[in-house]
């Protein structure tokens, strides 16, 4: 069954000119616009009705507006706005992997970390790894579940990105006062540890342990550091991973209207909804769909869980040693 559109309402109109810009009524331009809707075409689709689906999404997304709303403005009827947001949803949720992969060529990820972090040592550093939280309304059930260390209810979104924000991995679902380190230990990245491969890692935040097995793992140093070696390190360690959170911060900023408030969905659809913006995320940065963080929403990243206790069965310590010399000794 198709979508069915009055071409002559203002937004469609906007959108059929070819010319007006899209960013302030769907937040992407319409190279981005145009290629999502390559990405989420069916063989089976005929004639204009996935695209105008597309277009009925993001516009609930950018606006985060009631089913009600987006019905007026697009003059379909609510249940069938209702039946095309969990359409769309569920179609970006099943093609993640189409815009959410690892990458092939490590020694090139590697070197943007190099230009990012200032020192040749990190070249085989191929991703930044960390968890936000996105605001959600609890179920009546277990609603102590979603409350997190900050104070407010959530689902957790762990993602891995590279050097330039593009998210590599995403895992999302778990509720808020899961920390981060046990989400992480249930992510299939971690499960089947296939990323990175031996010889690169990857770096988080003092809220994970520092590991090199079964996924090599580097952290900074706690502070205080002992001694000028291990304050070099940290400092160039955090200039390569401010880039997960700087890759939050752009993906909420994009949809501050529905990730900066609670989201009013139930939580599996909530996941969905946070997928499908990371998704987006991705397909705007291959489209040169680029816009700077809000400072208010990179201040909502940037205080991390306090960490669990250390692991010395599984530690990386010996690792950052080795690499802590070498970024030293590129220095001195």
């Amino acid at each position: 069954m198709y979508c069915v559109l009055d071409a002559n309402v203002p937004v469609l109109r906007l959108w059929f000119d070819g010319e007006t810009d899209t960013k302030t009524d769907y937040r992407l331009t319409r190279d981005a616009m145009r290629s999502l809707q390559r990405l989420l075409r069916r063989q089976q689709d005929h004639g204009w009705g996935s695209e105008l689906e597309v277009l009925v999404y993001t516009y609930w997304l950018a606006h985060g507006l009631s089913y009600r709303v987006v019905s007026r403005v697009f003059n379909v009827p609510k249940p069938t706005i209702f039946r095309i947001v969990h359409r769309v949803a569920d179609g970006i949720f099943y093609n993640l992997k189409k815009a959410i992969s690892f990458p092939e060529n490590l020694a090139a990820v590697g070197q943007k970390f190099v230009a990012l972090s200032g020192t040749p040592a990190f070249h085989n550093v191929v991703g930044a790894i960390d968890g936000c939280h996105i605001r959600v309304k609890p179920p009546a059930q277990h609603r102590l579940d979603y409350l997190n260390y900050k104070g407010f209810y959530s689902i957790n979104m762990q993602a891995i990105c590279d050097a330039e924000g593009r998210f590599l991995d995403i895992f999302v679902g778990y509720p808020g006062s899961v920390h981060d380190t046990r989400v992480m230990k249930n992510s299939p990245f971690y499960l089947t540890a296939r990323y990175p491969p031996p010889g690169f890692f990857i770096f988080g935040d003092g809220g994970y342990t520092c590991l090199e097995t079964p996924i090599p793992l580097l952290t900074p140093y706690k502070e205080p550091v002992r001694g000028p070696i291990q304050q070099c390190f940290n400092y160039r360690h955090a200039k390569a991973r401010t880039v997960i959170e700087r890759a939050f911060g752009i993906m909420k900023t994009r949809w501050r209207s529905t990730l900066f408030r609670a989201l009013e969905v139930a939580p599996a659809f909530a996941t969905k909804v946070i997928c499908t913006c990371a998704f987006l995320h991705n397909v705007c940065l291959d489209n040169g769909d680029t816009l700077e963080p809000d400072e208010d929403m990179l201040d909502d990243n940037v205080d991390p869980e306090p960490p669990h206790d250390p692991e010395p069965e599984a530690s990386g310590n010996a690792l950052r040693d080795a690499l802590a010399a070498r970024v030293y000794g590129a220095v001195v």
